[in-house]
């Protein structure tokens, strides 16, 4: 592969290599591509069929060693274009000889690339890479993350525990509103997700080098969609305006940047999961988390648990907030007619999706769904809050609650502080009913 070869000597050499998902999207379109180019009579079919069977072992990974190209090379991803042409081309080759016709040389680029440029390839291969993952791995990790986090909600509505702001103690809530909160976030997570990828799912194949499509034939680009439709089932379309969808990869950074909402909303989850977690005798200990034990919290002390997974998953939201950052600067690179940032937002996106995927996943089926909360500590922590001075001011008048709040001060607990102002045992159960309390808003 003569290209190749000069490629790993001018390109960075830095071991970074494309995710599968963006290989087989490459793969996808040479196979799609040289169907079209043979149904226009532009092709020999038996070279066609070879160009596709070799894509196809692409696709399934056979070959994936063989795609040894940087992800930090040229800007417009022509170095993974032509090491996919190339490729197919050597392996259509062989598929040929095999079936007797010795004489016949498959070619990368008269043959491979018929009808295509890097310039429509490159940024079509990797908007279909990053919505292929979105629907198959992200879309179904979030409504996971969202079932069991609406089924945790269910479990905890009468775990009453103090509610907290600036990690000071606030008036009371259930535990099963703090996790209906995060089901109602990633569901709208979900519904954003779902428009970027809409977005993302115009294709400018057939734009050729520039968006004019100088040396395809007008009806290529729309063919070659439907083939990927017809393998993908997601829907693509060739784009409005191939000029836009390949000069800018405006698309696939607004998609970024949901992926950059989504883990902030990990983060935020995970960083209370460690909170409630905390102890077990020198933290909050809220909740517990057996299947954390699976696993030594420490090489030095025994016995030692420590929230694993769930700080795993916030190491995954802060490298996809990390990568955001990046694909917004690579977003902005290039000038005219190409965005030159192909290869990394490629790279950056797709990892971003799997890592997200992974971290859900994990979440939903190792931390959320084995929760188990401390109703009796949690109970506690609730009815001992001053902060209840406020939900109970109304009932007693403000005097009184200031009475209260003095008790309160010198170290008296709000039961033994509201029977020193005067309050029966049965009146102090009425002022502390957490039930009504926690539901005076929804009115419940």
């Amino acid at each position: 592969m003569r290209y190749v070869e000069g490629a790993k000597r001018v390109f960075m050499d830095t071991g970074t290599r494309f995710p599968r998902k963006v290989i087989w999207s490459v793969a996808l379109i040479k196979r799609e591509a040289a169907s079209a180019n043979s149904s226009l009579g532009k092709l020999d079919p038996k070279i066609a069929s070879a160009i596709g069977e070799a894509s196809t072992e692409i696709m399934q990974g056979k070959h994936d060693s063989k795609v040894v190209v940087d992800v930090f090379q040229t800007g417009s991803g022509t170095g993974l274009n032509m090491n996919l042409n190339e490729l197919i081309a050597e392996r259509a080759t062989e598929l040929l000889r095999k079936n007797g016709r010795r004489s016949v040389a498959v070619h990368p680029n008269d043959h491979v690339n018929m009808g295509q440029s890097s310039n429509d390839v490159g940024p079509s291969a990797i908007r279909i890479a990053a919505v292929a993952l979105c629907d198959a791995e992200l879309a179904p990790s979030i409504e996971k993350a969202s079932r069991s986090l609406s089924a945790l909600s269910k479990r905890t509505a009468v775990v009453y525990k103090a509610g907290r702001t600036h990690l000071r103690d606030a008036l009371p809530v259930t535990m099963g509103q703090e996790f209906a909160s995060y089901a109602d976030a990633f569901d709208h997570d979900l519904q954003l997700l779902r428009n970027a990828v809409n977005y993302s799912k115009e294709l400018p194949m057939g734009g050729t080098a520039v968006g004019t499509g100088m040396n395809t034939d007008p009806r290529f680009g729309a063919i070659v969609i439907r083939g990927i439709n017809s393998s993908t089932k997601l829907a693509f379309s060739e784009a409005k305006n191939k000029f836009r969808a390949m000069r800018l990869l405006s698309d696939l950074v607004a998609l970024s940047s949901i992926l950059n909402v989504i883990a902030l909303d990990v983060y935020r989850l995970c960083q209370d999961l460690r909170l409630m977690f905390s102890g077990p005798f020198t933290g909050l200990a809220e909740i517990d988390i057996p299947t954390q034990e699976e696993v030594p919290g420490s090489s030095i002390m025994p016995g030692k648990t420590n929230p694993v997974t769930v700080e795993a998953a916030m190491l995954v939201s802060a490298q996809v907030m990390g990568l955001n950052q990046a694909n917004q600067v690579a977003g902005m690179l290039g000038e005219f007619e190409l965005s030159m940032g192909v290869p990394l937002v490629g790279y950056n996106v797709t990892t971003q999706i799997t890592l997200l995927a992974e971290a859900l996943r994990k979440l939903s089926s190792v931390v959320l769904d084995h929760v188990v909360p401390n109703s009796k500590k949690n109970r506690t922590y609730a009815e001992t809050s001053p902060a209840l001075i406020t939900a109970i001011s109304p009932a007693m008048g403000y005097d009184k609650a200031s009475k209260v709040g003095k008790k309160l001060a010198r170290g008296l607990s709000i039961r033994d502080a509201l029977k020193q102002v005067g309050y029966s045992k049965r009146e102090v159960d009425d002022l502390l009913d957490l039930r009504r309390l926690v539901n005076q808003a929804t009115g419940k």
